[in-house]
């Protein structure tokens, strides 16, 4: 029998609003796939009254500590569950990030861009959408120049905001300029499997982009963004073929805020997928 070794970093819970699922049922899927652990990194608590419609308010981020505790404790021997968090990054919101996460339990911090929200769309988009698109990206590398993160999710997430005018070899320059500032920065980035359920259906990097970062050495942590327990580890077959043919060698996880490393072949051969995880193609 193969020794779990792979964590799956990115799933949420329901303080977030908009997932579904106990704690018990996350896990117990990422058993089912043969994961070694998962991280919850439910979306962080705002300013009072910012954007709690679809996250946690301040008083429920020690009600969030407490599940993963709890669950970490009742899995324990079977499942290695960790405290993470996912933080919305827009320019000015670094002092408040600063004070939230200067809490020493987490052991992974996600930096998102959130191009997609309410409050980003309305600040930041004024009736252009290469602007806005470029836009996302210097908030990208400013993300990962923050110093707060240890990987920055979903890094192609703008092309889910309008689609029909997704070319990213029109802003190639942008992006590439992001990934160098990101690469200096000496922080992570995510291949997200959520894309593929996304209405452009491919994961978040493309496999363009992802080449463009295995060429700058950029390290690559794989997470299911589930927000179903059904979606844990989902897609991550493909995945980690995909980080194959980019010229990758290894996937990435945090623990801690360390980062550690994993030989594709070894990852690819110690999970065990069920079916409707998945995909024949990408």
């Amino acid at each position: 029998m193969i020794e779990p070794i792979l964590y799956d970093t990115h799933m949420h819970t329901t303080l977030c609003k908009h997932a579904v699922g106990t704690a018990d049922d996350y896990a117990a899927w990422g058993v089912q796939c043969g994961l070694k652990g998962i991280i919850f990194t439910c979306h962080n608590p705002g300013p009072k009254g910012w954007d709690e419609r679809i996250r946690m308010n301040l008083e429920q981020f020690q009600d969030y500590i407490n599940l993963v505790r709890q669950a970490r404790e009742a899995w324990e021997g079977r499942l290695d569950i960790r405290l993470g968090l996912e933080c919305d990054y827009v320019p000015g919101m670094e002092p408040f990030l600063g004070k939230l996460l200067a809490y020493q339990g987490l052991e992974y911090v996600l930096g998102s861009v959130h191009p997609h929200a309410n409050y980003y769309k309305n600040r930041f988009y004024q009736g252009n959408v290469t602007a806005f698109q470029k836009t996302y990206f210097e908030h990208l590398a400013q993300a990962a120049e923050s110093g707060l993160f240890d990987t920055i999710a979903h890094p192609d997430l703008i092309k889910t905001v309008f689609p029909n005018e997704w070319d990213p070899f029109a802003i190639w320059d942008t992006v590439q300029r992001t990934l160098d500032r990101i690469a200096a920065a000496n922080v992570a980035m995510e291949l997200n499997t959520s894309g593929l359920i996304k209405n452009l259906k491919e994961m978040n990097p493309s496999i363009h982009m992802l080449i463009a970062m295995a060429e700058r050495d950029i390290p690559v942590v794989i997470g299911s963004d589930a927000h179903e327990p059904k979606r844990v580890a989902a897609d991550f077959d493909i995945a980690l073929d995909m980080l194959q043919e980019a010229g990758y060698t290894h996937i990435h996880f945090f623990l801690e805020r360390h980062r550690h490393q994993i030989a594709l072949d070894k990852a690819r051969n110690s999970l065990t997928l069920p079916a409707k995880n998945r995909h024949s193609d990408w």
